[in-house]
């Protein structure tokens, strides 16, 4: 299973880098597409359609993203639709952990491949808009979601249950702990003073989203910070109970070792937008 993990992962930064440093966005952006549109048909699946279903739903995300660029959106100011997708997300995510598995079963079809879409769409527009703001800026966003994913492992397994008896997610998520939790926003917060301060002395060239929201005040930037970080751990839970919903362990095995690409993005679904969000409103 490691062997496994360690080629996809290589394959996929093989992959992935070069589109990320190719001098013109675009090559991200349509690796970024193709990623978005596997993860609209892993959608399918997870909510009860066939695989043509899926095939569908997978080839109307990528449609609407194509469109979407081919009228210059990505180019354009897009703050409020960003607060909204912030909004939808803090307000989904909560009454979907407070009402579990069951409230999800109650929302039609329809609806869910509908919702499922337009979170990719946004997702999407939004990792698109980054890259276009400058590689530091998008690396920025998408380490932060990572540092809070490896700080939460590691105080987990270091700190678990030492301070909290109840798990943090035992119905959907078992193995995730307070400690864990609160290890990742500690991450986050060092993650934003290290690279802020690589920012000041001209190391990252173009802004990473701490400057931006240090530029605001640092205290803006630590409360932001930490509400992305939280929401990092909102997004990983919604996903686990989708699958668990779904009764199934990973999202597809279109990445060996891995699972698939819902498993890989499922934090940065809700970060991306709400990156965005923060970016670029002006307070």
């Amino acid at each position: 299973m490691l062997k496994q993990r360690v080629i996809t992962a290589l394959v996929l930064l093989a992959i992935l880098l070069p589109a990320v440093f190719y001098p013109a966005p675009q090559a991200f952006l349509a690796v970024a597409l193709v990623l978005i549109a596997a993860g609209a048909w892993e959608w399918g699946k997870l909510n009860q359609c066939s695989q043509a279903g899926s095939l569908v739903l997978g080839a109307v995300c990528a449609m609407v993203c194509l469109v979407s660029w081919y009228v210059g959106l990505l180019y354009q100011s897009l703050t409020m639709v960003w607060v909204f997708a912030g909004i939808v997300w803090v307000v989904a995510g909560t009454w979907l952990l407070n009402g579990g598995a069951k409230a999800w079963t109650g929302v039609p079809q329809p609806l869910r491949l509908i919702g499922g879409v337009a979170a990719l769409w946004a997702a999407w527009v939004a990792v698109a808009q980054a890259r276009i703001m400058g590689i530091n800026f998008l690396f920025s966003v998408l380490v932060l979601v990572w540092v809070a994913d490896i700080s939460a492992y590691f105080a987990g397994r270091a700190l678990g249950g030492r301070f909290f008896d109840r798990k943090l997610a035992p119905t959907i998520s078992p193995g995730k702990t307070w400690e864990g939790a609160f290890g990742g926003l500690f991450g986050v917060v060092a993650c934003a003073f290290v690279w802020r301060t690589l920012d000041s002395s001209g190391t990252g060239g173009t802004a990473s989203i701490y400057t931006h929201l240090a530029d605001v005040h640092p205290v803006f930037m630590v409360l932001a910070v930490l509400f992305l970080g939280t929401m990092s751990v909102v997004g990983d839970l919604v996903e686990s109970l989708f699958k668990r919903s779904a009764g199934v362990k990973d999202s597809s095995n279109l990445l060996p070792g891995h699972g698939g690409v819902l498993d890989r993005v499922d934090a940065l679904l809700p970060i991306l937008p709400l990156a965005m969000m923060l970016a670029t409103l002006r307070i």
